[in-house]
């Protein structure tokens, strides 16, 4: 699809403005529910104006309690491994890498955003904790049964306790393989999901979580106990710049 920009709203949407039928779903839900809104991701479409055709970004959109697109988020890390006996997957092959340090301002302090494969690159978390400041991490994500097992909790528990942030994630529920037949007329290859969407907090506490099917997880972020352990253990003022840095290249 092409989704709308940041600033885009609901308004553009009467004007005929917004042709993505994701976005105007989570715009209008955002509004309807009055919450924000960290919309997992879909693919976006982009026509180069300067002829280069087009491209293709696994993108999340985020959407505040009056509709309005606040952040974009394009993937950065595109997932291109091959693990032997596990998975082969490039997705590199039909998708282009976003280049931002997705972020956006809340009344309850600034929350990052990653879409999926983000999550293993901790100078990007890092990045948004040591530059932004943020006390939550989103991603949304859909790692198989390879990687799931063995890195998804692990992962985000790293990231939580590397910021002293909350981490949140949300995956698609797990689809059974498909049939035979059903495989046979697909044109790409099934994949399985991990599943288990899961809330981490800053001491690197599960605080809450599911399995790999359907299901809604809610939990409670205290911002008081994320103060209590930036203070507790203040890694935030101790980094020794004098030796060590961490810049953002791109804007």
């Amino acid at each position: 699809e092409e989704l709308p920009s940041i600033g885009d709203s609901l308004d553009d949407e009467a004007e005929g403005k917004i042709s993505s039928s994701a976005a105007k779903l989570l715009m209008q839900a955002a509004r309807e529910h009055d919450m924000w809104i960290v919309g997992g991701s879909v693919p976006e479409r982009e026509i180069s104006s300067s002829g280069d055709g087009e491209k293709i970004y696994n993108t999340c959109l985020v959407i505040n309690p009056q509709g309005t697109i606040v952040a974009k988020h394009r993937k950065v890390h595109l997932f291109d491994i091959d693990v032997p006996g596990g998975i082969t997957f490039f997705e590199s092959e039909t998708l282009s890498p976003g280049s931002t340090v997705s972020h956006f301002t809340t009344p309850y302090g600034e929350i990052g955003v990653g879409v999926c494969y983000d999550i293993r690159f901790a100078e990007y978390a890092l990045l948004l904790r040591q530059k932004y400041n943020c006390v939550v991490l989103v991603y949304p994500g859909a790692f198989n049964m390879t990687t799931g097992p063995a890195h998804w909790e692990m992962l985000q528990r790293a990231r939580a306790i590397d910021n002293q942030c909350y981490v949140v994630t949300g995956s698609q529920a797990r689809v059974e393989p498909l049939s035979d037949d059903e495989a046979a007329s697909s044109k790409y290859p099934h994949y399985t999901a991990w599943g288990h969407s899961t809330v981490v907090s800053p001491w690197g506490d599960i605080v809450a979580t599911t399995d790999e099917k359907e299901g809604i997880v809610v939990a409670d972020l205290d911002l008081a106990r994320l103060e209590q352990v930036r203070s507790s253990i203040p890694i935030g003022v101790q980094r020794r710049s004098d030796i060590y840095s961490l810049d953002q290249v791109s804007k």
